[in-house]
């Protein structure tokens, strides 16, 4: 049975099967490099997959009907185990690279006893992961996601034109994004409360301690969005491809702010003492990273909070462009991604 590809692809459907595949395909790629665990960038790029996959079942659920053991919670599931491993790679990294190199000696003797620490944790995670792709659950999926694939079966309103339902696909995701409480951090009551302290950096430090679960939400979010907004960008001009950017922009200014908080957090829990009493220069280099991120995240929560750019942003993906005047990718070849 012949399948669509994005130079034939027409309706709802056939897009729904195309964002499936690339994304599964994806997964197998990496899957057997990930096992092997030589090379940290296979593990992040089958991740993605992973994640990409649970958003394109999530924003196509209304044309796909897919077999019982395909469910984005159980695709969730395996992304996460994933990620526990991925964030401990990142975590280390980072220390390596971009921490240890610039402390004093007796930090970095400190910083380098951690180590076997870190090693040890990451032994556990890497074994969960394994244990995941060879257990049955992940075969039986895997199993029943390629015979889908190869016998695909949908509900009826995957056959409309994807023009005529494109809007509707994307603007409930673009809502729940631009609803997100997240924005409001540190405006408001919220500022008034915590103002005691005249100090800017001591201000963030305090909004972060009050709200660093909901920043930490709304760059999930941020992602969800950009993974659906990224499916369709051959169906829109500039204005669209600029806003992916922004919320691009978002989830990596949030994501360094976060990373900030879990690496503190991870220290913090091998040690008896205050972090800041332990490593303090490494401390000071932490808080000057969320001083300029936090910066720079007042500047894209500015733009978003604009009654005008939100307004603006809706009406953009409801302004389709003719066909004729895209390219498409080829074959949706599989790039390196975030």
């Amino acid at each position: 049975m012949k399948q669509p590809t994005p130079e034939t692809a027409v309706t709802f459907g056939d897009w729904a099967y195309i964002a499936v595949a690339k994304h599964y395909k994806k997964i197998l790629k990496h899957e057997p490099e990930v096992l092997k665990d030589q090379d940290p960038e296979e593990l992040h790029q089958m991740r993605v997959g992973m994640r990409r996959l649970r958003t394109v079942l999530i924003g196509f659920a209304t044309a796909l009907r897919l077999p019982k053991g395909i469910r984005e919670q159980k695709v969730g599931k395996f992304a996460r185990i994933l990620g526990e491993l991925r964030d401990l790679d990142v975590l280390g990294e980072s220390l390596k690279k971009d921490y240890l190199p610039h402390l004093p000696k007796k930090e970095q003797k400190v910083l380098r006893d951690v180590f076997p620490a870190f090693k040890h944790q990451r032994h556990k995670a890497f074994k969960q992961v394994r244990k995941a792709l060879q257990e049955k659950p992940y075969l039986k999926f895997k199993q029943r996601l390629t015979e889908w694939l190869e016998f695909p079966q949908y509900h009826a309103i995957a056959s409309l034109p994807i023009e005529e339902v494109l809007a509707d696909l994307l603007l409930p995701q673009v809502s729940q994004l631009l609803l997100h409480q997240g924005w409001w951090v540190g405006v408001g009551s919220l500022t008034n409360a915590v103002s005691l302290d005249p100090s800017p950096r001591a201000l963030m430090e305090q909004v972060f301690t009050h709200e660093i679960t909901s920043l930490h939400s709304l760059r999930k979010e941020a992602k969800r969005s950009r993974y659906q907004l990224e499916l369709f960008t051959q169906f829109y001009g500039e204005t669209y491809q600029s806003y992916v950017q922004d919320i691009k922009e978002i989830q990596t200014v949030l994501g360094d702010i976060q990373d900030s908080f879990v690496l503190v957090e991870f220290l913090q829990s091998l040690f008896p003492d205050p972090i800041e009493q332990e490593l303090p220069h490494l401390t000071q280099k932490l808080q000057e990273i969320r001083w300029e991120k936090w910066q720079a995240w007042q500047g894209l929560q500015a733009q978003f909070t604009e009654p005008s750019t939100r307004h603006h942003f809706r009406l953009t993906v409801q302004k389709l462009e003719p066909l004729k005047q895209q390219s498409f990718p080829k074959d949706l070849v599989l790039l390196p991604e975030s």
